[in-house]
C-alpha cells in the first residue's frame, strides 16, 4: 500500500492566531494540488513558540477552532490531517495539542506534549500530557509525539511496542541544534523500523531562527524528503508493503529483552 504525505513547513507568526490559521488553509490548498493521502504540519501552528504574555487568551480552548479550520478543511477535500500541534486551553490549563483528522473530518487523535522544553521554560506555561496515542489514517497503524519529546526514545516506544507503521513529530526546531534534529528523528525511524514524517517550523522568532529541514524518513533511515530552511512544500511516497520484510530481516521486536531494561 503506496500513500502520499505533504510536508508543510510553515513560517508560523508570533502571536496571530488568526492570520496563522488562514495562512496554513492557503498552505493546504496548494499542498492539495499534488493530490497526497496525508497533510502535515508544525508545532504550535496558531500562536507560534511561543508567547509568554497573554498565553491562554491567545490559545485555542478544547480544540474549538483547530476542529473548525482543520476538520472542517479534511471533510471538504477527502484528506487526512496531522494539524502539528496547537496551543490549546483544557480544564483552565494551557497545553501543547496536536489534533489527527481523517478524511470525514472525524478528530481522531488528541495528544498532549508530554515533555515541556525546559530550557525554553515550556514547562512553566504548558501542563504536560501523560501517554502517547495510537491512531489509525486509511488503516494504518499511526502515532505521534510533538518536538523535544523525539530526544525520549521510551516514550516513542511505548507506542511503538503496540504496533505502529507511520509516526509524525510536529515541531519548532531552532536551526542551530539541526543535526540534533535530523541525526534524532533518522535514528527514531531505524530503531523502530517505521515511516517517519516531521515536520518543523521556520522563519524567525524573535532571535531563533528555527530550522525548517522537515523529514519524511524510511525504516532503513533513508531520506524521502528532505526539505529546506525556508517555507516550504513537498510530497513524498511511502510504501507500507516494505515494513514486514525490514522487520523480518532484522526483527528488534521479537529479539528485545525488556525484562533487562532497567531505569
Amino acid at each position: 500500500m503506496k500513500k502520499k504525505i505533504a510536508l508543510i513547513q510553515m513560517d508560523v507568526a508570533m502571536a496571530e492566531p488568526e492570520k496563522n490559521f488562514k495562512h496554513a488553509v492557503e498552505l493546504m490548498e496548494k499542498a492539495m494540488e499534488q493530490q497526497p493521502d496525508i497533510l502535515v504540519l508544525p508545532e504550535t501552528l496558531n500562536v507560534g513558540f511561543f508567547p509568554t504574555e497573554n498565553l491562554k487568551e491567545l490559545s485555542d480552548v478544547d480544540g474549538a477552532e483547530t476542529k473548525k479550520v482543520f476538520g472542517g478543511f479534511a471533510k471538504q477535500h477527502g484528506v487526512n490531517i496531522v494539524a502539528g500541534s496547537v496551543a490549546n486551553v483544557k480544564g483552565g490549563d494551557v497545553y501543547n495539542t496536536a489534533y489527527v483528522f481523517d478524511r470525514e473530518g472525524n478528530c481522531v487523535c488528541e495528544y498532549d506534549k508530554v515533555h515541556g522544553f525546559t530550557p525554553s521554560d515550556e514547562h512553566k506555561y504548558f501542563k504536560g500530557g501523560t501517554e502517547v496515542k495510537l491512531f489509525k489514517l486509511d488503516g494504518i497503524s499511526c502515532s505521534m509525539v510533538i518536538c523535544y519529546d523525539v530526544r525520549f526514545p521510551e516514550l516513542i516506544r511505548t507506542a511503538t511496542v503496540q504496533g505502529v507503521d507511520l509516526f509524525f513529530i510536529p515541531a519548532q526546531w531552532p536551526l542551530i541544534r539541526k543535526l540534533h534534529w535530523v541525526t534524532l528523528n533518522t535514528a527514531r525511524a531505524i530503531e523502530n523500523q517505521m515511516y517517519l514524517c516531521a515536520v518543523n517550523g521556520c522563519g524567525y522568532a524573535g532571535e531563533t531562527k528555527y530550522g525548517g529541514n522537515s523529514l519524511l524518513i524510511s525504516p532503513w533511515g533513508e531520506e524521502i524528503c528532505h526539505l529546506g530552511e525556508n517555507e516550504e512544500i513537498q510530497v513524498g511516497e511511502i510504501d507500507l508493503d516494505v515494513i514486514k520484510g525490514i522487520r523480518e530481516s532484522i526483527n528488534v521486536f521479537r529479539d528485545r529483552k525488556p525484562e533487562y531494561y532497567h531505569v
